[in-house]
């Protein structure tokens, strides 16, 4: 056995969170954080980022400390700032400078929705420095035993305003993820809403038609995340036609045709 996959009974962190590993990903994740270097994670919405990441960070005995990014987060929702308290003014450290100092898996999700601007403070934390400057207080904060950059983004949404600068991209290992094989998709629905064999194999088997369909018709096509959702509905007692209605087909798209168009493909799928 490679001696960086670690046994879940080895690990004293309890239950691990649920993840079907699809190839190579998680031996790829523990050699990257053995070696010190930072992850770049790319995938489409829905596919399993996240939770692979929570499930890397519990394997490897690491807290998690995980962002959202947004349009609006700028370098000191990153760092810190300083704040008044009691009359006084005293510093806060930020998500990232957190994780830094406790040697904790940073992860920044959808790093590309972030200001431009934001990922210049990465960069000294993705090469063999492993530094943070903190500008307004003057420190240096080198990166606790532990520690891991870890960003994802969805090839799909980006262009020319919201894309990694090559500068950026090239200080860290990428790893692709895509949606699962229909078996480890089947098995993933399964586990995660307790539902039968034969719906997770409906459920998948739909999904696999839409996303044929969502190449030409839709932003965004059906992710794991949605079949889901709409198999624990279905489980809770929604008839399933219903329960993919709400759960998939409406959630994709706001356009009547395009949900007509979507409502015949379930119709002959189920």
């Amino acid at each position: 056995m490679d001696r960086l996959q670690v046994p879940a009974a080895q690990l004293g962190q309890g239950e691990l969170p649920f993840y079907a590993e699809q190839g190579e990903e998680c031996r790829v994740f523990a050699h990257a954080h053995a070696q010190r270097l930072p992850l770049l994670i790319k995938g489409p919405t829905g596919c399993g980022k996240t939770r692979f990441v929570e499930h890397m960070a519990a394997r490897l005995g690491r807290p998690l400390i995980t962002v959202s990014c947004h349009d609006d987060l700028t370098a000191a929702d990153l760092v810190g700032r300083f704040l008044i308290q009691d009359g006084a003014t005293v510093w806060s450290d930020g998500p990232l400078t957190r994780a830094v100092r406790q040697g904790a898996v940073c992860y920044l999700d959808e790093v590309v929705e972030a200001r431009r601007d934001t990922t210049v403070v990465l960069h000294p934390l993705a090469d063999d420095r492993r530094m943070l400057p903190i500008e307004r207080t003057g420190e240096q904060i080198a990166a606790a035993p532990g520690f891991m950059l870890v960003i994802s983004y969805n090839p799909g949404y980006q262009n020319l305003l919201k894309s990694l600068k090559p500068s950026t991209r090239q200080r860290f290992v990428a790893l692709q993820m895509g949606y699962p094989a229909p078996e480890v998709e089947q098995r993933i629905v399964q586990t995660e809403s307790a539902c039968d064999e034969r719906l997770s194999q409906q459920l998948v088997r739909l999904a696999c038609a839409l996303r044929r369909l969502g190449e030409h018709d839709l932003e965004e096509t059906v992710s794991t995340r949605l079949l889901v959702a709409a198999a624990r509905l279905a489980v809770a007692g929604l008839p399933l036609r219903l329960a993919v209605q709400t759960a998939i087909v409406d959630a994709l798209t706001d356009e009547a045709d395009t949900a007509a168009a979507l409502a015949e493909v379930v119709g002959a799928v189920l």
